[in-house]
């Protein structure tokens, strides 16, 4: 079949064979980088007459071939379908032209790998219930991103939404006036357009990196007002602290699906390493499924001498100190870091994360680590970093591409700033 043929399937979604009631689309993606190489698999679930999210599959697969992953996240991803519905009428959107073709039965297998995932393919799904679609890579985005958000992390990802009955007629189900196959068609093929929000830097090349930026919950420390540094590994989390990890971790849950639908979702989470920090990454990481890594780049300020100080102490000890800090770049707590040391290290690790492209990644850190961050996208200059507030648990986002200006700076925008996590 030619590609365009193939592509105009995309606006007719399969009719239920006799007996099923829903349509879900299962779209897939898989590759290495190598070649073989270290691989992964992504795959998403959705609703065909609505487009909405219904599962997500992901996991690295160590040294595989693009073939390999590919078919693996076809099997994963019929297997996701079938604990949904397995009665439904099943179309997968895949950017792949062999699995595609070979899956339709249009072309032999000859490998023999190939063909043993193909027969675990059959057996996750009924194949009279299942058609396949090959689509270009740029409408199979969200699958691509799962996959690549893997092979990043070495973890796995898998997610189910409760999206609530979607059979037209049955309760909670609302069926738009006019709506039939043409209209069902038109959404579920949007769903899989490439992903954007605001417009694109004319200055910018690639896909961008998304970063949720979650500043930490409250410790003992916090709730009196005292400073805590990157000196020391510093104390846990409060329980008060542990109930906003975990409203954070349950916004950033929802990151790309229903709120911020934009953005691609997250895949990855990466944390300071000290305590409450690495703490409330945990639970960012157990919400997401996902395993989680430390970076010490985003340790907090070290505070030197005012580490365990209020306000009022430091003040009597420094006269005048504290302001000189916060609202010059080169001034040093005794001991400590100025704002323009924060800076240079938190733009090496933003640097890194920027490679993630087309991904999100959550980054569980401190206070003036996402001044410093919203800073550096913004092109803030340092003494005007703490104009920022991050509440305790916030959600702030940022995109970063790739590459750099220039003048050797971050070139990004911002989404949003200290988001509260009382919204989850």
């Amino acid at each position: 079949m030619s590609a365009a043929g193939e592509q105009g399937d995309l606006f007719a979604p399969p009719a239920p064979p006799s007996g099923a009631t829903r349509r879900l689309l299962v779209e897939t993606d898989g590759g290495s980088r190598g070649n073989p190489g270290p691989g992964g698999y992504g795959a998403v679930v959705r609703d065909a007459a609505t487009g909405r999210l219904l599962a997500e599959r992901a996991a690295y697969l160590g040294v595989v071939s693009n073939n390999v992953a590919e078919y693996t996240g076809l099997v994963n991803g019929l297997r996701a379908a079938a604990e949904i519905d397995p009665g439904a009428a099943v179309e997968v959107r895949a950017d792949s032209r062999l699995v595609v073709e070979q899956m339709s039965g249009r072309w032999k297998i000859k490998h023999a790998e190939l063909g043993r995932l193909a027969e675990e393919a059959r057996r996750a799904f009924d194949p009279a219930r299942v058609r396949y679609t090959w689509v270009p890579r740029a409408q199979n985005t969200a699958a691509d991103a799962l996959a690549n958000a893997v092979m990043d992390s070495r973890g796995q990802i898998a997610r189910d939404h409760a999206a609530g009955p979607a059979v037209p007629g049955e309760p909670g189900v609302v069926e738009a006036p006019g709506r039939g196959a043409a209209s069902e068609a038109r959404v579920a093929a949007a769903a899989n357009t490439p992903r954007s929000s605001g417009t694109p830097l004319p200055r910018a090349t690639g896909a961008p990196a998304t970063l949720v930026l979650v500043r930490h919950g409250v410790t003992a420390l916090t709730e009196t007002g005292r400073y805590s540094g990157g000196d020391t590994a510093g104390p846990p989390l409060s329980d008060l602290g542990r109930a906003q990890a975990a409203r954070a971790a349950a916004l950033l849950k929802r990151v790309g699906d229903d709120v911020w639908p934009d953005l691609p979702t997250p895949g990855a989470v990466v944390a300071s390493p000290m305590a409450r920090a690495r703490e409330t990454g945990t639970a960012l990481a157990g919400a997401l499924g996902v395993p989680l890594r430390t970076d010490e780049r985003f340790a907090e300020c070290r505070f030197g001498d005012w580490d365990g100080l209020t306000v009022p102490e430091i003040e009597a000890g420094w006269p005048g100190g504290l302001l000189a800090w916060a609202t010059s770049a080169d001034v040093r707590p005794p001991g400590g870091e100025s704002l323009r040391d924060v800076g240079a290290r938190v733009a090496r690790g933003l640097r890194d994360l920027a490679d993630h492209q087309g991904a999100t990644v959550a980054l569980a850190a401190h206070t003036v680590v996402i001044r410093a961050a919203v800073g550096l996208v913004a092109r803030m200059a340092p003494g005007h970093w703490s104009a920022v507030r991050i509440p305790p648990a916030s959600l702030t986002i940022v995109r970063l591409w790739p590459d750099v200006d220039a003048d050797g700076h971050l070139v990004g925008d911002l989404t949003v700033v200290g988001c509260p996590s009382e919204l989850a």
